[in-house]
């Protein structure tokens, strides 16, 4: 299956005005399918071969000047010194769109990257597939059911698979972390860190407690904090930050945490089937919610916007799921994992209307039907995520 991937275009926008481009995101998104369909005429490195590794650390500034007209570099995280060498050579030329540079870690958090190749490289994180980038594929195999959707998730290859999903997603935590956890992280307890991802699988949504965390895991709060920064950084989980204009100082701060892909979190619970999700009460709230939340940022991401959601909650527990600041207007979003709407649904939609003074005001549900409901609440299916 040739899935179209919406960021292409917007891609392809960046490298005529910019000399540098880094694609990031999670490994095995698609990065690499993506910048060879959209420079076909560049050369194509990898950093995941060893060789490649090897001849540019033998002599780095001989290695990138082999490319006046520049190159493909990928898995560059392998070689964090590159980006000093990186900045001399792009600083002799103007021309745009010279490297295309992709990263399984988020380079922004790389302090190699920010002193070196401030103002020279632009970003674009590429998530896994969409729902309407895996539906612009004619009988896939998700049928139009966001059960389906979060269980199978959104990896290109996995999206593929007609059978032994699970076995994939095992030799996908096992890469990475016994690979890239142990080469780009000084993390020396790897059977405490595994225990630490299953364990996040069941936080989904929940604000983060490191202590609680810590007594499950067992080793101390600073190292859980380090830990789900690693994670944070290699695009496994992400937080959503609380919206904190002091519309009520007794706002909770805490983030809360979300998987980048409902798929791996469904294996972390040991979701067996997609069925198994409607049946499961106690994970079928978390996935759908944390399902939406990927749809809505990657609708935004794919064209280059940045993340603009936050949640919202006090210590009344007065809460709404999300806040989306679209700078003139607050858009409030409440998610609720059932096909048929109660009133209550509302409650904390109506509550921010009116501290906030915001009226735009959105419930998004696992039915089909879409309407507006009392007080100015619009209602929408899940299918029209993308539209918001």
């Amino acid at each position: 299956m040739k899935f179209e991937r919406i960021a292409q275009a917007h891609l392809v926008k960046l490298a005529k005005t910019f000399r540098a481009v880094a694609i990031v995101g999670p490994r095995q998104s698609g990065k690499t399918t993506l910048v060879k369909s959209a420079f076909k005429d560049k050369p194509y490195l990898s950093f995941e071969n060893i060789s490649t590794v090897n001849q540019f650390k033998s002599d780095p500034e001989h290695f990138i000047q082999q490319y006046p007209n520049g190159c493909i570099m990928d898995e560059v995280q392998r070689v964090p010194e590159i980006f000093s060498y990186l900045q001399i050579e792009i600083d002799k030329s103007n021309k745009k769109g010279r490297f295309i540079l992709t990263g399984s870690t988020n380079f922004t958090l790389m302090q190699s990257v920010t002193q070196s190749l401030a103002g020279r490289l632009v970003f674009l994180d590429l998530l896994p597939l969409s729902v309407q980038e895996i539906n612009s594929v004619k009988n896939n195999l998700y049928k139009d059911k966001w059960e389906n959707f979060a269980w199978r998730g959104g990896y290109p290859e996995a999206a593929q698979l007609k059978s032994n999903l699970h076995t994939w997603f095992d030799a996908y935590l096992r890469t990475y972390v016994e690979r890239d956890i142990r080469q780009t992280s000084m993390i020396d307890n790897i059977p405490a860190f595994q225990r630490l991802i299953f364990l996040c699988a069941g936080r989904i949504g929940q604000q983060i407690n490191f202590a609680s965390l810590s007594n499950e895991v067992g080793v101390n709060a600073t190292t859980i904090q380090k830990w789900l920064d690693v994670l944070q950084k290699n695009y496994v989980i992400y937080f959503l930050k609380p919206y904190l204009n002091n519309f009520n100082k007794r706002i909770t701060k805490s983030p809360k945490l979300y998987f980048n892909d409902t798929g791996l979190a469904s294996w972390l619970l040991s979701v067996q089937t997609p069925a198994e999700i409607d049946r499961v009460s106690l994970y079928k709230g978390a996935l759908f919610e944390n399902f939406v939340l990927n749809e809505m940022m990657k609708t935004r991401l794919n064209k280059g916007h940045r993340n603009n959601l936050y949640y919202f909650r006090d210590s009344n527990g007065n809460e709404v799921d999300v806040i989306i600041d679209n700078g003139k207007e607050l858009v409030a979003v409440e998610i609720k994992s059932a096909k048929t709407i109660a009133s209550d649904f509302f409650k904390g939609l109506d509550y921010w209307k009116k501290i906030s003074g915001q009226q735009k005001s959105i419930l998004i549900y696992c039915g089909d039907y879409e309407f507006k409901y009392s007080n100015g609440n619009q209602v929408l299916s899940w299918r029209s995520i993308s539209t918001i």
